[in-house]
């Protein structure tokens, strides 16, 4: 059965010890991975590695040997407890492979944990998954920890006390920062209170922070779409740094605003036109494009290709200008129009 990013959050705080299998895919394979750690460790308890619980099987190992997973299955191990049969990186490819497996499944056997990479909707190892009645199916979307998400982090790492402004400073971060610079960053801040019983504050955070936070294109690109202003400077410093060049951030943008303007124009509105693009988008960030789109409306998106097409033009000119800056204030521009729709 297919879980909604709600339904997925309540699994991934108690998952289902008696279900058939289980399958994780995503774009961000250090996404699915924490996920899946996640999952494993609280299906299996401690020791399950060493008690010989785990079956891991590579994809290239399961197309060579179709026995592989069936066996692990329905082995019989030394040490009682549940035991998983782990398939990684799979693909449709193996999707009858796993599908006879989950066929044969009986209550006591290894549960079937899958992980793949992002899969369109009628992929065959989705569809395996979503309708089968005693296994799960979810996506891992390219959005930030929730709250919830980071209080079970800190909770599972010691930290017990963290004050307002630490846990604001906390989920700024967790958006900034991939999820692995992320979870490290919260076991280098349960080391550093280690033995201090007081509350997290900004300042043990800071002190944990990594030193060089990347900015995305993705956001100073929302951030110029929504409305805030305030942010496209700091994101400009710091993709500069990174050594992105404005002209490419200026292709970004415009494709960006290309998307937006396509599913507003859609006959069948925003939702159908975001849905319509090609390559497919997914999860939160279809619900924020349709939300963009919605905010912009057609009138202002042609002013913001506009707009950009002259930024495009100047920076690929022979006019010697301050690029960056010109790149800057065009999203500026961008910004505040997308907040005067707002109000």
């Amino acid at each position: 059965m297919k879980l909604t990013t709600r339904d997925a959050a309540a699994y991934f705080n108690a998952p289902d010890t008696s279900a058939a299998g289980l399958l994780l895919y995503g774009a961000d394979a250090m996404r699915v991975a924490l996920k899946r750690q996640d999952v494993l460790e609280k299906l299996l308890g401690p020791g399950a590695e060493e008690e010989m619980r785990l079956t891991r099987i590579p994809a290239s190992e399961l197309r060579s040997d179709k026995a592989m997973l069936a066996d692990a299955v329905r082995a019989v191990g030394f040490f009682p407890g549940p035991r998983v049969a782990f398939v990684e990186d799979a693909a449709d490819g193996l999707a009858p492979v796993i599908k006879e497996a989950l066929a044969d499944w009986q209550p006591g056997d290894a549960q079937i944990v899958v992980t793949a990479k992002a899969l369109a909707a009628r992929s065959a190892l989705r569809k395996l998954f979503e309708t089968h009645k005693q296994a799960y199916a979810i996506g891992i979307y390219d959005d930030p920890p929730s709250r919830a998400e980071i209080e079970e982090a800190l909770r599972k790492s010691g930290v017990a006390e963290i004050g307002r402004d630490g846990m604001a400073e906390l989920t700024a971060l967790a958006q900034a920062l991939d999820p692995g610079d992320f979870r490290q960053t919260i076991e280098k801040l349960a080391l550093y209170k280690l033995h201090d019983p007081s509350p997290v504050t900004s300042d043990d955070i800071a002190a944990c922070t990594p030193s060089t936070i990347e900015a995305g294109v993705d956001d100073i690109l929302n951030a110029a779409a929504e409305g805030r202003v305030g942010e496209i400077g700091p994101l400009m410093q710091r993709l500069s740094g990174q050594g992105v060049l404005p002209v490419s951030l200026c292709i970004q943008a415009l494709r960006h605003f290309r998307g937006l303007y396509g599913a507003a124009i859609h006959p069948g509105g925003a939702s159908a036109g975001v849905a319509a693009l090609r390559p497919p988008i997914y999860g939160p960030r279809r619900d924020r494009m349709i939300r963009q789109a919605g905010l912009w409306g057609v009138a202002r998106l042609e002013a913001a290709h506009g707009t950009l097409l002259d930024t495009d033009l100047a920076l690929r000119s022979a006019q010697r200008v301050p690029q960056a800056a010109l790149m800057e204030r065009a999203l500026i521009r961008l910004a505040a129009i997308a907040d005067r729709a707002g109000r």
